[in-house]
């Protein structure tokens, strides 16, 4: 499993290592029911607290991403589709509120924005 972290960030570390988790697991490098490093082994690994790689656990399991079994270790959770889904829509949303907030303050009409949309989304009756 590989994790960089980036001290400079604005986002605090146990953030950078959750989303570090879920992008591999979304993406399938982890896969369901794999092992993850123990707490400790992956303190070490990337010269992180203890305590903040127990912080990110804990918010993984209870996102639904991983799941702790008392004496066997910490494993990938079987794939919640509808929990990946909804997560990518939380993303998709706070970056369409993003956009529509600059396009306000700089005048740019819905429209344009919406025409935007279509092309980087891709046509299927153009082919792409």
């Amino acid at each position: 499993m590989k994790i960089i972290i980036s001290n400079s960030s604005p986002v605090p570390i146990y953030e950078q290592i959750k989303k570090a988790i879920v992008e591999q697991i979304i993406s399938g490098a982890l896969k369901e029911n794999e092992p993850l490093p123990s707490i400790r082994s992956l303190a070490q690994d990337i010269q992180i607290s203890v305590m903040t790689i127990n912080k990110a656990y804990v918010e993984l399991e209870q996102e639904g991403y991983i799941r702790s079994i008392q004496g066997k270790g910490t494993f990938v959770a079987p794939k919640n589709t509808e929990l990946a889904r909804e997560n990518a829509q939380k993303e998709i949303e706070a970056h369409i509120a993003s956009a529509v907030e600059l396009a306000k303050k700089m005048q740019i009409e819905k429209r344009e924005i919406l025409n935007l949309i279509e092309i980087f989304y891709g046509d299927p009756e153009d082919g792409q």
